[in-house]
């Protein structure tokens, strides 16, 4: 048994392609797109006889103090592995995380699972409960487009108005896939429009630079699709997939609010559910409400294209119950006064 600490891209690439299955939520790639540049990105390989299990992380610095606590990249991460069993005894694996853990001044740790990858829910199922505070939430559901079904079935699935909109959209739009410099540029106006609209955190207005090494990382496959308005050959929509392995995700979108009747984001999201389709992707991830929540209009919108849900889950640890109570305390947060976590971080 041992821990390797993983930095670099050609290790960190060589794990990857050693697993079973993994998101472009895994890569070094998308770990460096994300972070701040105070964040520390490491994959923690552990290793025992012929079993790999690999989680990646973000380490971060807690101000004014000497400690560090650790987080998932945005979207659904969580650990990976190799040869590891249904059976697998988790005592050695919990017990050496957590020793690395409690070396590197570790005070708390957030992991967003990924709903398509079952075992992450065994591994870290009551992980950490016997020696610390560890804790498995269920947050809500996920909408998946099994693409591996055909498309006729697929398209059964969806609710009656929505297919309504989508045969007037097919009428009345047409279908660009990004190409240029210019293309690119209408999509991140779009998308910082509709940010705007809905009046969402400045963390979600990225930049330029975050945009453009999605288009040329060779870690995933990023794809733009536009929709044109036939009447005013306007770009009136676009969204943001991320192709890797057997998963299509459905990542950022943006609409022109002058052109919300012509349903330029369902015709998108449609027209990727038939390239995801013919090209051999398994599966077509839509994601969830705004939060996880499972009854806002988000979802709604999302649970419209497909009645396949998938449980989505996080992990919260605290390594140091004595710390994590004094830096709540110095930071002047009760922390038992929300399901906020870490609640220290709560008003940054």
């Amino acid at each position: 048994m041992k821990i390797e600490i993983l930095r670099e891209k050609i290790e960190w690439d060589e794990f990857l392609q050693s697993v079973d299955d993994y998101d472009f939520y895994h890569t070094f790639d998308y770990h460096h797109i994300s972070k701040s540049e105070s964040d520390e990105a490491v994959l923690i390989k552990y290793t025992n006889g012929e079993i790999f299990i690999g989680l990646p992380l973000l380490i971060r610095k807690i101000k004014s103090t000497d400690y560090y606590d650790a987080i998932s990249v945005y979207g659904y991460s969580g650990p990976i592995g190799s040869r590891t069993p249904l059976n697998f005894n988790k005592l050695n694996y919990e017990k050496t995380l957590l020793d690395f853990f409690n070396k590197k001044k570790i005070v708390t740790v957030f992991v967003r699972l990924n709903p398509y990858l079952t075992f992450q829910n065994i591994l870290f199922s009551n992980l950490g409960e016997s020696f610390y505070f560890g804790e498995l939430c269920y947050l809500g559901k996920i909408v998946n487009i099994n693409t591996s079904k055909p498309l006729k079935s697929q398209r059964k699935k969806y609710q009656r108005r929505l297919k309504t909109h989508i045969n007037k959209a097919n009428r009345l739009l047409t279908l660009k896939i990004a190409e240029t410099k210019e293309d690119f540029q209408h999509f991140k106006i779009l998308y910082y429009k509709n940010m705007e609209r809905v009046k969402a955190r400045e963390s979600y207005f990225f930049s330029d630079e975050y945009f453009e090494k999605f288009n040329t990382s060779k870690d995933f496959k990023t794809e733009v699709l536009l929709a044109i308005d036939n009447e005013t050959k306007k770009i009136i929509a676009g969204c943001m997939f991320v192709k890797t392995n057997t998963m299509v995700q459905y990542h950022l979108s943006g609409s022109d609010e002058n052109y919300l009747h012509l349903n330029g984001i369902k015709f998108l999201i449609d027209q990727m559910r038939i390239k995801a389709s013919n090209e051999g992707y398994n599966n077509f991830n839509l994601g969830g409400g705004l939060g996880a929540n499972e009854n806002d209009s988000l979802f709604r919108f999302k649970a419209s294209f497909s009645d396949e849900y998938h449980p989505f889950f996080v992990w919260k640890l605290i390594t140091n119950a004595t710390a994590y109570k004094e830096i709540c305390k110095k930071n002047k947060i009760n922390y038992k006064s929300s399901t906020f976590f870490p609640m220290y971080r709560l008003n940054e």
